[in-house]
């Protein structure tokens, strides 16, 4: 059965994934911003869990220009289908946050399924 919490409370649970970036790599994360919705917009599978929408920092060329951010989009509805409780929900959105920044640096969802993120 899905969990159900309240957007405050999804929020915080995304508050605290981000927290645990490590600072090395958090220092690193550059004119990203981390937006939560309800769903995933039309055309994308129903059950996708996030999104980066953005330039890997591994494709970005030296202009020196004001860029808009990239965005790292987390899907809560899809998110609370797929668990059945507030832990299994907390390590969900993890491992979401963890794959989407990934994609920031670059690292591709062949090389995230081979280190357990997708």
């Amino acid at each position: 059965m899905p969990v159900e919490v309240s957007p405050e409370e999804f929020d915080a649970l995304v508050d605290a994934a981000l927290d645990e970036i490590p600072d090395e790599l958090a220092r690193l994360v550059r004119n990203v911003v981390v937006l939560v919705e309800d769903e995933p917009p039309p055309g994308e599978p129903d059950d996708l869990l996030g999104l980066y929408d953005g330039v890997a920092l591994t494709e970005r060329g030296g202009d020196l220009l004001p860029q808009l951010p990239d965005r790292i989009f987390l899907f809560r509805g899809p998110l609370q289908d797929m668990c059945d409780d507030v832990d299994d929900l907390t390590a969900e959105i993890r491992i979401t946050v963890v794959h989407e920044v990934a994609h920031h640096f670059g690292i591709d969802d062949a090389r995230l399924h081979d280190l357990g993120y997708a």
